[in-house]
């Protein structure tokens, strides 16, 4: 059974603790108002602020403009990075790689991409843009897909450094029959051939 003088140091170091802890928040509270444009009113006031504060830092999740990763073990679905050359301003990025992907042939190539492409959303210069490509028409179409061309989506992201995260993707099916490699290997080929750095494309 513990003794008094030990159930009073235990209380000591209790409100120790507390005291220690009430200083923090105050300093907390305090700085929060310092900061603050208009300072509240009240304490009432105070701790709304600093609440209203922490929950919408709690909230932010990361760049609103990041691309999704693939869905793990996906078999119609890649994602990488382009790195462009060393020194490069983002308006020679840009340029650089909207001259590769419109060279890209709207007949296909290796037996991909046959119905062609469409630049479907041209935000480049915002940093952004999404290209739409149409596989398997004919026959490959009609008794797969209702008659209907299979698409899939090239959806780009550049940093201010030129440096673009890329997501192809297939919108149907679980494999693409690597579709979606053979047109980033194209892809990156002229990228390659203008200095910038592009990995492999694997699923």
């Amino acid at each position: 059974m513990p003794t008094a003088r030990k159930l009073q140091t235990h209380h000591h170091g209790h409100n120790a603790t507390m005291k220690l802890f009430s200083v923090l928040l105050l300093l907390t509270v305090a700085t929060a108002a310092a900061y603050s444009p208009r300072a509240p009113s009240s304490r009432r006031d105070v701790f709304k602020s600093v609440f209203a504060t922490g929950v919408a830092s709690f909230v932010y999740s990361g760049p609103a403009n990041a691309i999704d990763a693939c869905p793990k073990g996906s078999k119609n679905c890649i994602r990488t990075t382009w790195t462009p050359p060393s020194g490069s301003s983002k308006a020679s990025s840009i340029a650089s790689l909207r001259k590769v992907l419109e060279a890209y042939p709207q007949e296909g190539q290796d037996k991909v991409d046959l119905g062609g492409w469409t630049l479907v959303e041209d935000n480049f210069n915002s940093g952004s843009a999404r290209f739409e490509y149409k596989s398997g028409i004919g026959n490959f179409a009609k008794f797969f897909n209702g008659g209907k061309p299979f698409i899939d989506d090239l959806k780009l992201e550049i940093s201010d450094s030129g440096v673009v995260e890329v997501r192809s993707s297939s919108r149907v099916g679980e494999s693409d029959l690597g579709v979606n490699q053979k047109r980033l290997a194209y892809i990156g080929k002229g990228l390659a051939a203008e200095g910038w750095t592009v990995p492999e494309p694997t699923y």
